[in-house]
C-alpha cells in the first residue's frame, strides 16, 4: 500500500476506533460486492449476534416478493392500541413501507411477517441463507413472526451480513426484480459520502432476551456503489453504558464518515 493509501486507511481506522470513546468497535468488514474479496476486516467478524432492525431489509424483500407490500407508499397501515410503541409518538402514526424503513417501526415488520405466516417466513429466511436462519421464536415465548430477529432466536455474524448484502447488490437471492427495486428505493441513505450511493439499515439490540441499553449492539449494514464499483459492508459496535442517540444511529454516522477512506485501498495500483 503506498503512503497516500496508508494514510487514508489509517484515517478511516482512526474514525472507526474513535467510536470506542462512546462504544467498543466489534467488527468492521468491507467486501467487493462483485467478487466477494474482503477489502477490510477488523475485529471479531465471525460471532453471531441479534440482527435487530437490520433484518428489516430481509423482511422488505419478503414482503415485496410475496405481494404484501406493493410499492414504497403502499400499503399504509394504522397503529392500533397494543402495538409496540417504544419508538414514541412517530410510531403511532399511519405508516407505509418508506416510513417503516426510515423510522424502523417494529410493529409494521410484525404485520408483514404475520401476513407471511410462520412457514413462509421460515422458507424465505432459509432461502436467503440468513445467519442461523432460526426464526422459530420471539424471546422464547411467541411465534417467530412476532420478532425472532430482535434479541431472540435469529442470529447473524458481520461476515454473514456482508454475504447477504452481496446477494442483494448482485440480485442473486430468490426474489422478484420488483422486490429488489422497491427494497433499494426504501433503503437509500440520504447522505452520499464522496459520491458513494449507499443503501443500508441500522439496528440496535443487545445480548440476552431482554434489551439492555447499557450493553447495546449498534449495527450498520448495506451496500454502496460508485461508478462501476460496488461494496458490501457491515459495521458493529457495542456500548458499555447507556447512551443517546441509539447505538445503530451512531454506528451509521461513524461508518459513513469513514467509508471513502475505507474504500480507497481497494482501488487499483
Amino acid at each position: 500500500m503506498n503512503p497516500w493509501r496508508r494514510t487514508l486507511f489509517t484515517f478511516a481506522a482512526g474514525l472507526l476506533a474513535a467510536a470506542s470513546i462512546q462504544a467498543r468497535p466489534v467488527c468492521t468488514v468491507v467486501a467487493d460486492a462483485s467478487t466477494g474479496q474482503i477489502l477490510v476486516q477488523q475485529g471479531d467478524c465471525a460471532t453471531r449476534v441479534t440482527p435487530a432492525s437490520t433484518f428489516k431489509v430481509a423482511i422488505s424483500l419478503m414482503g415485496f416478493d410475496a405481494g404484501i407490500l406493493k410499492d414504497d407508499h403502499t400499503p399504509t397501515l394504522d397503529f392500533h392500541a397494543g402495538y409496540p410503541d417504544w419508538g414514541g409518538a412517530p410510531w403511532r402514526e399511519p405508516t407505509d413501507p418508506a416510513r417503516w424503513m426510515k423510522l424502523s417501526i417494529f410493529w409494521y415488520s410484525q404485520q408483514i411477517t404475520q401476513a407471511l405466516g410462520q412457514a413462509r417466513f421460515q422458507q424465505y429466511t432459509s432461502a436467503f441463507g440468513y445467519g442461523n436462519a432460526d426464526v422459530t421464536r420471539q424471546q422464547g415465548e411467541s411465534s417467530g413472526v412476532m420478532g425472532a430477529w430482535v434479541n431472540s432466536s435469529l442470529q447473524i455474524s458481520p461476515l454473514e451480513q456482508v454475504g447477504f448484502m452481496r446477494g442483494i447488490a448482485n440480485r442473486t437471492l430468490p426474489v422478484s426484480a420488483h422486490a429488489y427495486d422497491m427494497t433499494e428505493r426504501i433503503t437509500l441513505i440520504d447522505r452520499q459520502p464522496d459520491g458513494w450511493i449507499v443503501h443500508g439499515k441500522t439496528g440496535t439490540g443487545s445480548p440476552g432476551l431482554k434489551y439492555d441499553a447499557s450493553h447495546a449492539y449498534g449495527w450498520f449494514v448495506g451496500w454502496a456503489a460508485k461508478g462501476p464499483r460496488k461494496l458490501a459492508f457491515a459495521y458493529l459496535i457495542q456500548d458499555d453504558k447507556r447512551q443517546a442517540p441509539n447505538a445503530g444511529l451512531r454506528a451509521r454516522d461513524t461508518f459513513l464518515d469513514a467509508l471513502p477512506a475505507l474504500a480507497e485501498p481497494a482501488r487499483p495500483q
